[in-house]
């Protein structure tokens, strides 16, 4: 693979994000109905969607100080995401387990770059 430019990186990642936020509400849709998954299905797929929304807002950004606010909420809501896909793992929701293996490690992927980017700032 080639080396990206800065502004293909980005494309990537709002394309990777975005991708993840999608395949989240894909797999939130076809779990079981019921006042416990409801619950969680809301609160995995606002943090997914709001990963994806603010990983945009960031490449947008204005000023470093700007860049790094928005990353920092990208960086907490990807954990939240990672948070919410461990309940549905540890609660025994009946569900696609490889698309729930999957949707666990592109999280932590997207975690860890947004997180060394927040890091490599200078704000």
């Amino acid at each position: 693979m080639q080396k990206m430019t800065k502004e293909q990186f980005a494309e990537w990642m709002r394309q990777r994000t975005k991708s993840f936020a999608v395949r989240v509400v894909k797999f939130c849709e076809v779990l079981p109905y019921g006042p416990a998954t409801r619950v969680v299905v809301y609160q995995l797929i606002k943090s997914s969607t709001s990963t994806a929304s603010n990983y945009r807002a960031a490449c947008r950004a204005r000023s470093k100080a700007e860049f790094y606010s928005k990353i920092s909420i990208v960086v907490e809501e990807a954990d939240e995401s990672y948070f919410w896909l461990e309940v549905i793992k540890d609660s025994g929701f009946k569900c696609n387990e490889n698309e729930l293996a999957y949707l666990m490690q592109e999280v932590i992927e997207i975690l860890s770059i947004v997180a060394t980017a927040r890091k490599n700032t200078n704000h």
